[in-house]
């Protein structure tokens, strides 16, 4: 996925109205753990200001983690000149048509919101960050597969995305790994209890039902690392 990245202007990924202040959002304590000891917001900010490409990962229904990712948002912008290119987890490859034509005005919130599949905490914890975008002209990327396909994923296995027709296979990232290494142990130490659930299943069933799983988020971290 680094391999892929070409990347000129800052991207701010947030896997997630009116003008952003950072004085407006609670105390964060920040620890760096290179230096191994607390820094105050602002220098964090400073230093990502640097940085071509920045992630954030997120719990969806935490109020606090939008509010700091709009915070480090706009401190960014602070701190750079040009264009800030803003990735959103929530928002699916099919749905960039609508997305651009709302940040450029032909297309009214309304409409917008109907044919995006907002996520239902968007108003409240998503839409500063692109209202933000919006009111500096900044592009915002619909980064993730369409979640209809990764549900086929799981149930069929990576052979759902080799079906799929060729106008909607750009949807999908056009390079897939889904390597049985460190990730694939720790995804499967999480999610091996699945066979608590529904109807029982022997090892094997189980295994092979936690892989297609696996594959499944493959396609959605690929497919958001290539977006």
């Amino acid at each position: 996925m680094k391999n892929r990245l070409g990347i000129l202007n800052i991207v701010f990924i947030a896997t997630f109205a009116g003008q952003l202040s950072a004085q407006s959002y609670p105390f964060h304590r920040v620890y760096d753990t290179k230096a191994k000891r607390f820094v105050d917001f602002e220098t964090m900010v400073a230093r990502l200001a640097t940085q071509d490409l920045v992630f954030l990962g997120e719990q969806h229904n935490d109020p606090r983690t939008h509010q700091l990712q709009a915070a480090v948002l706009e401190g960014i912008a602070r701190r750079r000149s040009g264009p800030i290119v803003l990735a959103l987890e929530m928002f699916e490859r099919d749905v960039q048509g609508p997305l651009d034509n709302y940040l450029t005005g032909t297309l009214s919130e309304e409409q917008f919101l109907a044919t995006s599949r907002p996520w239902p905490n968007y108003p409240t914890d998503y839409r500063p960050m692109v209202e933000f975008a919006r009111s500096k002209q900044w592009p915002v990327i619909a980064g993730n597969i369409p979640r209809r396909y990764a549900s086929q994923v799981a149930r069929r296995g990576l052979a759902a995305i080799d079906s799929l027709p060729a106008a909607e296979r750009g949807w999908v990232a056009a390079q897939l790994d889904c390597p049985r290494d460190a990730y694939w142990e720790r995804f499967r130490g999480v999610m091996g209890d699945m066979g608590g659930h529904g109807t029982p299943m022997t090892k094997e069933q189980l295994e092979a039902t936690v892989w297609r799983t696996y594959e499944a988020q493959c396609v959605k971290d690929e497919t958001m690392g290539e977006s």
